[in-house]
């Protein structure tokens, strides 16, 4: 499974976490033409607590948000709206690392009115997108981070959640 997952906070084991992100990150690298079996993925499945020091220590902003991504090579392309560089696989493949809050996660599923596990898919998928090298700082990475996006979540059977 190219998803390693380290479950802290239990209310993830009932919602099925670990399933859910194996099939997201599994989609988006058959997506983007990669094999899932080269690649691993490091996911820490966390409450709002956890996230906000996370937050803070590395991005500087001491609250909490739905997913935090932190990839192993940045890939990203030099030019806006290009595709993110190919990432080539090491001595173990390794794509980098991802947090995910329950607390934020759930909360935002609620207010959009979507299935917990429709929000968790998109989330994971993003995260995943994140470690390729994708972003949406720039408005043309953006339209190119959404798109695919939205073709993954597609072939998952979640709706467009733009």
């Amino acid at each position: 499974m190219p998803v390693e997952v380290v479950i802290e906070d239990d209310r993830w084991r009932a919602a099925g976490l670990e399933a859910l992100a194996a099939r997201a990150a599994e989609a988006t690298l058959l997506h983007l033409g990669l094999e899932p079996d080269d690649w691993e993925i490091s996911l820490l499945a966390c409450d709002d607590a956890r996230i906000s020091t996370l937050n803070a220590d590395f991005r500087g902003k001491p609250v909490p948000t739905n997913v935090l991504s932190w990839p192993a090579v940045d890939l990203s392309a030099e030019r806006a709206g290009d595709m993110p560089l190919p990432p080539e696989p090491g001595v173990d493949g390794f794509l980098g690392d991802i947090a995910i809050s329950h607390d934020t996660c759930a909360r935002e599923a609620a207010e959009a009115g979507r299935p917990l596990c429709d929000h968790v898919t998109h989330l994971t998928v993003h995260a995943v997108l994140h470690l390729l090298g994708y972003d949406h700082i720039r408005d043309p990475d953006a339209t190119l981070m959404e798109a695919t996006e939205v073709a993954i979540l597609g072939k998952l059977g979640v709706r467009d959640p733009y």
